[in-house]
């Protein structure tokens, strides 16, 4: 995937997974944002040789839950 590509479906996975996490963790999805924005899954995420992008929603909900709770970010085998 080009770096325009990239670039262009980035909004979309952050806007969704904010809305996921807003719902999950009952907040809203300014403060979600932020929180999304400020963790270690997001740098990865921005990253498109990390090929996190993907991932689905779910998944990356799940990868945000982790780091939250713990403080690490497991990768799945897929």
């Amino acid at each position: 995937m080009n770096r325009e590509q990239f670039a262009a479906i980035m909004p979309y996975i952050t806007e969704n997974l904010a809305g996921m996490i807003a719902k999950n963790r009952n907040i809203s999805e300014s403060a979600a944002i932020t929180a999304l924005y400020e963790s270690k899954l997001y740098a990865l995420l921005e990253k498109e040789d990390s090929k996190l992008w993907q991932y689905s929603t779910k998944m990356l909900c799940s990868l945000f839950d982790e780091e939250q709770s713990t403080g690490d970010i497991t990768f799945p085998d897929v």
